[in-house]
């Protein structure tokens, strides 16, 4: 059978742009994970790999411009919007080789044999090592910061684990010139190609992550895909870590008090990221509670004014289109929904921004309302109009996990001295895993404090996919007991040769 081939589109008009590559066969990638697998040896210098992620950010950074070039003209997403993408991209990449080179990741523990202690305690050392090849899943919405060399891969490879990425079929001539950028920076430092391969189509997807030799995989994207592939993941005769991030409403609650104070402040600044990227951010504000009465009405208006200025755009695929446009329209004919500015087709290839206002208590029990609690992807939010503090509550009773969630508090309400601020945030919390306070979710900084994950379906475990701990996907620990110096690692030698912050006996090693 002749493998199907991979056309790169062009969202703007949704014509075909040219061919790229055909759909990966099993043997294909059976070849490119033992291919991965052999190049793991050579990954385990850690000097190796900081230069590795050094020479993929330079690289990078000199390939720029045709980078942003073929990623604009696969996803319409704009030379400034990817231009800080890139950025985003390449610091990522140098801030693991830092990680990489100061090796408190490695988290190395020594506990010293004491015969003294009731039971006596052995000579224990752990510290962490790479689980192995890792399966990579681009996401359609950042064709450079989480697709082929994006954070999934950076952190992959900073924890010494080759890599073998699924190109998103959206993007695929920016993936394929991202992984050429990638092989030649391994290439350079005097690794294999191997480290990082990239493979195309469905089914290859499948047999990616059912591979035997695959260890782990990280995935962004639809509920519907990634639940698929976590299944699979833990239904092999030896099941996989599977960190994905599937999706999420991103929560704000509007108190009463804030919106008296600064209601059009709240609504402008809502409208920016609600329909910043399009909508396409998997960040966005989809659900607001907002008090009824006058002041929740001011908001409304202001956002209204600002979202009816907001240009039409299009969205990174005609697929995506045809469901934001379907999605808004099921939405909106729900009873007591009112759309104060009609979301929906804004041409042949865009998109209008827009949004609905409901009753937050046809949202607090179960019925043909519960859509407005799924995501709808693309640039529409769902303004909950609440009564009283007990209808946010069951409202966010009925809400699944979320990657943020949101609360605007007055300048009383924040401080603390009046209000129930402390009370909405411990209610917040079980729902997210960033919390926000006076801000708005979109702007995930990259940082070591961050946290870009949450409670199901936002991701599929604890972990995540931003920030310096992101390399703990891919590790596990081990220790050694009552084993003999020159069997050591050289990091668990006693006069810690690699110089690797270290805790001895409980206590950080000065």
């Amino acid at each position: 059978m002749t493998a199907a081939p991979v056309w790169s589109h062009d969202p703007r008009t949704g014509k075909p742009r040219e061919q790229v590559a055909v759909e990966s066969t099993h043997r294909e990638v059976d070849q490119a994970v033992r291919a991965a697998l052999a190049a793991r040896g050579a990954l385990a210098d850690r000097t190796v790999r900081a230069a590795l992620l050094r020479t993929a950010a330079d690289l990078l950074d000199e390939a720029g411009e045709h980078v942003i070039e073929a990623a604009d003209a696969e996803t319409a997403l704009g030379p400034g919007r990817l231009t800080g993408e890139l950025g985003r991209t390449t610091y990522q990449l140098r801030a693991f080789a830092d990680i990489v080179e100061e090796g408190a990741f490695l988290d190395v523990r020594i506990d010293h044999a004491d015969d003294t202690l009731t039971p006596p305690r052995p000579d224990l050392r752990r510290y962490k090592v790479p689980l192995g090849v890792v399966a990579v899943y681009s996401a359609s919405n950042f064709p450079l910061a989480f697709s082929v060399p994006g954070g999934d891969t950076a952190s992959a490879l900073a924890a010494g684990c080759p890599v073998v990425v699924k190109a998103h079929p959206g993007h695929p001539a920016t993936s394929e010139l991202c992984a050429s950028v990638l092989r030649r920076a391994a290439a350079r430092v005097g690794l294999p190609e191997g480290v990082v391969s990239v493979v195309h189509g469905f089914d290859a997807g499948v047999e990616l992550v059912r591979h035997p030799l695959v260890s782990a995989a990280g995935f962004t994207g639809s509920v519907r895909g990634g639940r698929a592939l976590f299944d699979a993941a833990a239904a092999r005769p030896v099941p996989i870590p599977f960190h994905g991030e599937l999706g999420s409403l991103n929560p704000v609650v509007v108190t009463e008090a804030a919106a008296a104070e600064r209601a059009e402040q709240i609504g402008a600044g809502l409208a920016g990221p609600m329909t910043l990227g399009v909508g396409q951010f998997c960040v966005k504000p989809g659900l607001v509670l907002v008090p009824a009465g006058a002041d929740g009405d001011r908001l409304a208006k202001s956002l209204t004014d600002a979202v009816s200025e907001t240009e039409a755009g299009v969205l990174l695929d005609h697929r995506m289109r045809d469901n934001f446009v379907a999605g808004v329209r099921e939405r909106a004919a729900l009873p007591g929904v009112v759309a104060p500015v009609t979301p929906g087709a804004g041409g042949e290839h865009t998109v209008g921004a827009g949004f609905l206002t409901v009753a937050a208590r046809r949202l607090a029990e179960a019925g043909p309302h519960d859509l407005l609690l799924e995501e709808c992807f693309g640039p529409v939010t769902v303004v909950a109009r609440y009564q009283d503090e007990a209808e946010i509550t069951a409202v966010l009773s009925r809400l699944p996990g979320n990657l943020t969630a949101t609360v605007q508090l007055s300048a009383a309400e924040a401080e603390g001295t009046e209000g129930r601020g402390a009370e909405l945030l411990a209610a917040l919390t079980p729902l997210a895993g960033r919390v926000l306070v006076n801000g708005w979710p979109t702007g995930v900084a990259v940082a070591p404090a961050q946290h870009h994950g949450g409670p199901y379906p936002a991701t599929t475990s604890t972990a995540t996919s931003v920030g310096g701990t992101a390399i703990e996907r891919w590790l596990r620990p081990v220790a050694y007991q009552s084993t003999p110096q020159p069997l050591l690692p050289p990091e668990l030698h006693d006069d810690n040769p690699l110089g690797v912050p270290r805790r001895i006996n409980g206590r950080a090693e000065s």
